[in-house]
């Protein structure tokens, strides 16, 4: 026994590979490594798997308690899902479409679009959003030189904000970019960098000239159908998937068992984790990025220079409501909110069962799903400790989104969910350099990070991240 596993008090296990993490990425990332014969030992700190992947019960309907859809533009999750059998319960939105609300009302999303920017300045629904003088201005962006807004600027960094306002000025910003943006990262667009939130657009606006045909250029490059899927019984559905799918392959499956360290055993890795060491050729670090940053500062100390702010937290109010009259779908999918709009304290609100058949069905007859979001980037997510208080707030605000009087005798379930570390913010040229250090890292035989705060945002984009670290680590299966 090495002098490093005698210092941990017990005997190493030993393994072919160790993933530290139990989230999408580092169940993906297990499944990739078990593919390739590997003995693979996972290890969550959590009681249960899968992250921001969750359920909860509320009035007897089973729901999503964080992520409940995916996009796909890229194909890795669909793709994941039919590897895994999921293939039928894989499921669009209905096409009913989102709003906004800014300080000009409530209107309709337009409907061809991506992250609130549009594909037609001059459409109605544009005009509706932002005014004639802000479609107007988003017209000049159609005889701007193509690189203008697109290079980087001063300290080499690009935010989509600055690309936006530069293009088509500070209204489309403001009344259609930063509600989408608010309600996908809690971040401001000014604080996102626009590789990370959307890859490939600063390079479609050199190509294409606009940033309108840019858009329109990376729509038409997705598969056909819906931006957004997701599967029917909800995202969990991946998780207990992934779960049973790592058992069928041997690996060992370890919760509630936080890792405490991770360092190098002559040829191998050590990771001590409270009441077990475990010996591997490889690890894959999936945490959260301060998380792995902290296990892995001896091996690589460039990854704590990755980190970046910490993450907007967010709260999350389910509500479960006996009214007949949401039945039409008063505001299709969901309402998006303006920073600007002081009567609704909630950013965002998804009416589940307007935008999933499934859960409709599930409901039943007159029966609604509502789930309000609160937090914002730069500003303290102040919500009711009281869960009977948190209600009537959450009622009031899906009153006013819907445009119809929710009362407390119409509410059948209430629940909360608070997610204080799910939406880490990719400030402008951060993703560039985390992935430098990546690099670095990748230096170290048999070690690897993945996760969203690396991959980006969106299970899409952690799904792939974590398929291709895996295979780089080992190489590729021969599945």
């Amino acid at each position: 026994m090495s002098e490093a596993a005698r210092l941990a008090g017990d005997p190493a296990e030993e393994w072919d590979a160790v993933v530290v993490g139990g989230g999408i990425a580092g169940l993906v990332a297990a499944r990739e490594l078990a593919l390739t014969g590997n003995r693979t030992c996972l290890i969550e700190a959590a009681a249960v798997l899968g992250g921001c992947v969750a359920r909860h019960t509320v009035a007897g309907l089973d729901l999503d308690r964080g992520a409940e859809s995916f996009a796909t533009r890229n194909p890795s999750v669909e793709r994941l899902a039919a590897e895994l059998g999921l293939q039928d319960r894989v499921v669009p939105p209905e096409p009913l479409g989102s709003w906004v609300l800014n300080r000009r009302g409530v209107a309709p999303m337009p409907a061809t679009g991506l992250l609130g920017i549009p594909t037609r300045v001059w459409s109605a629904d544009v005009r509706r959003a932002v005014g004639l003088v802000g479609a107007a201005r988003a017209s000049i962006g159609d005889r701007l030189p193509r690189r203008v807004g697109t290079h980087a600027a001063a300290g080499g960094t690009t935010s989509l904000g600055r690309l936006v306002r530069t293009r088509m000025g500070a209204r489309v910003l403001r009344d259609l970019v930063a509600p989408v943006v608010s309600g996908v990262y809690a971040a401001d667009p000014d604080q996102l960098d626009v590789d990370a939130a959307a890859p490939g657009l600063r390079a479609a606006v050199e190509h294409e000239g606009t940033l309108a045909k840019a858009v329109g250029s990376l729509r038409a490059a997705a598969p056909p159908g819906a931006l957004v899927g997701g599967l029917a019984g909800g995202m969990t559905e991946l998780v207990l998937a992934l779960e049973a799918d790592l058992r069928a392959r041997g690996v060992r499956l370890r919760t509630g068992t936080p890792v405490t360290a991770i360092q190098r055993d002559g040829e191998r890795w050590l990771v001590h984790a409270e009441g077990v060491t475990a010996r591997a050729d490889v690890v894959m670090v999936c945490t959260p990025g301060t998380v792995a940053a902290r296990l892995l500062a001896i091996a690589a100390p460039s990854l704590v220079g990755t980190i970046g702010p910490e993450p907007t937290p967010i709260v999350l109010a389910t509500l479960v409501v006996r009214a007949p009259e949401l039945d039409r779908a008063p505001r299709g999918t969901g309402v998006l909110v303006a920073r600007e709009v002081t009567t609704v304290v909630a950013k965002a609100m998804t009416h589940g069962t307007a935008k999933w058949n499934w859960l409709r069905e599930a409901a039943g007859p007159g029966r609604h799903v509502l789930r309000l979001s609160y937090g914002r980037a730069g500003e303290e997510t102040r919500v009711p400790g009281s869960d009977d208080e948190f209600a009537a707030l959450a009622l009031r605000d899906a009153s006013r989104l819907l445009g119809v009087e929710l009362t407390a005798g119409q509410l059948q379930g209430f629940a909360r969910t608070e997610w204080p570390d799910a939406l880490p913010q990719p400030l402008p040229g951060q993703r560039a350099v985390a992935l430098a250090a990546r690099d670095e890292l990748r230096r170290l035989p048999g070690v690897d990070v993945a996760g969203g705060w690396i991959a980006g945002s969106g299970l899409a984009a952690v799904v792939s991240d974590a398929e291709s670290a895996a295979r780089l680590l080992i190489g590729p299966s021969d599945r």
